[in-house]
């Protein structure tokens, strides 16, 4: 557990880094576009390398709507609102917007799905976004990277598509949660996945000039996508198998710290204050009050167990696979799937 707990934290700050630096040069809807399409290569051949788990890569496959939904949601809009985002504000910003995912889902939750509150997970969601409002605007005029010479309006602008793209996520979340729960994360992702490749790379195709992006641009797109963001979705659902989503979820919060430290470490952000760190602080804390701490995974595993909803082809698969689990999409959003490896 401590190693894999370990390596999800630096795949994804090592991530939020390396986007950074790519959106620097390279248009965010190719950066978007190249990572998906090497992560839908390599969970693609992770799973068809398990012969039981083709005939439910094809069972997902076959579910039409819900994977061009759940493209559109996580991979589509998420991708290019926080990598968009991260060309105005830096990758560190973005990654704070990024680590209020728990807050949002829960926001979205008792709006919508109508999951339980309580005066703690609101009170902590409220800490959150403003201690996340503030840093953003306490730590704009100390940048020295993306976006720190274009003003308060990119900060506004790049601030929102980052917001957007993480709340499309949460609503992820929430439609995979109901849709797709009968599977394991390695089968449900490969035709995502490769959903979204075909969105992002449409969009690409039709809106975004290529001819100034080096080969090894690209070679650091291929590396995003298959050695840091693949892995990171297998690793976070095997967590979630074992831990729980509370406790995945509290992982992503010494994110945008590593993120933060690891600008001023290349030179691409000023030292952080005093008030950075504390902002930084408030906004884990924050978070940390709004999924409640980590618990054991058994009582997380069935405080989220629920009846979920399945279109017809989910009613064909096996009844043994039907005993839903703890798992989540990608960094932060729980969904109960069956028990099985990721």
């Amino acid at each position: 557990m401590p190693a894999l707990s370990a390596l999800m934290i630096a795949l994804l700050a090592a991530g939020w880094l390396l986007a950074g630096r790519l959106v620097d040069g390279v248009p965010p809807l190719a950066v978007a576009a190249g990572r998906t399409a090497a992560s839908f290569v390599v969970i693609t051949v992770i799973a068809l390398l398990y012969p039981r788990s083709r005939s439910d890569v094809r069972a997902a496959t076959a579910r039409r709507g819900t994977v061009v939904l759940l493209a559109f949601l996580g991979f589509f809009a998420y991708y290019s609102g926080t990598l968009l985002g991260t060309g105005f504000i830096g990758a560190s910003r973005v990654g704070l917007i990024v680590s209020l995912l728990p807050c949002i889902t829960f926001v979205i939750g008792v709006a919508a799905f109508r999951e339980p509150s309580s005066p703690r997970k609101v009170l902590g969601t409220v800490l959150a976004v403003v201690a996340a409002c503030g840093y953003a605007l306490a730590d704009g005029s100390a940048a020295v990277g993306a976006g720190s010479g274009a003003g308060g309006g990119a900060l506004a602008g790049g601030s929102l598509l980052a917001l957007g793209g993480t709340f499309t996520y949460a609503v992820y979340g929430y439609v995979y949660r109901r849709r797709m729960a009968d599977l394991t994360p390695v089968a449900a992702l490969p035709a995502v996945t490769g959903a979204g490749t075909v969105m992002l790379g449409l969009a690409v195709a039709l809106f975004v000039p290529l001819g100034g992006v080096s080969p090894a641009d690209w070679g650091g797109i291929a590396v995003l996508g298959a050695v840091l963001t693949a892995p990171v979705f297998l690793i976070s659902h095997e967590l979630i198998l074992r831990k729980g989503p509370l406790f995945t979820s509290a992982l992503a919060l010494v994110v945008p710290f590593l993120v933060r430290l690891g600008e001023w470490a290349l030179g691409r952000e000023a030292a952080p204050g005093p008030l950075v760190i504390l902002l930084l602080l408030l906004c884990g804390g924050g978070v940390w009050l709004t999924i409640g701490g980590a618990r054991p995974a058994g009582r997380a595993a069935a405080e989220v167990v629920e009846v979920v909803e399945v279109d017809p082809a989910a009613e064909a698969a096996p009844a043994a696979a039907a005993a839903p689990d703890g798992t989540h999409s990608g960094q932060g959003t729980e969904v109960p799937a069956r028990q099985g490896t990721s």
